[in-house]
């Protein structure tokens, strides 16, 4: 049996919630999580959804993080 140890370069990350402090919590414990593999945040995209049936907001965000 053999291991292959490869170094992840570049890891695109999608997060949804129905709070903005939600979606902040979620991208933040990603963050942390991915500084012991030596990522950081490269790019950061959100949106900002109506529901037209309950008239509440839906957040969504995409994380680009890259190797240090």
């Amino acid at each position: 049996m053999g291991f292959s140890l490869e170094r992840i370069d570049d890891k695109v990350e999608f997060f949804e919630g129905f709070s903005l402090k939600d979606l902040e919590k979620q991208i933040q414990v990603q963050i942390d999580n991915n500084r012991a593999l030596m990522l950081q945040v490269h790019n950061v995209q959100h949106q900002v959804l109506t529901n037209e049936k309950t008239g509440r907001p839906y957040y969504s965000a995409v994380v680009h993080f890259k190797a240090k």
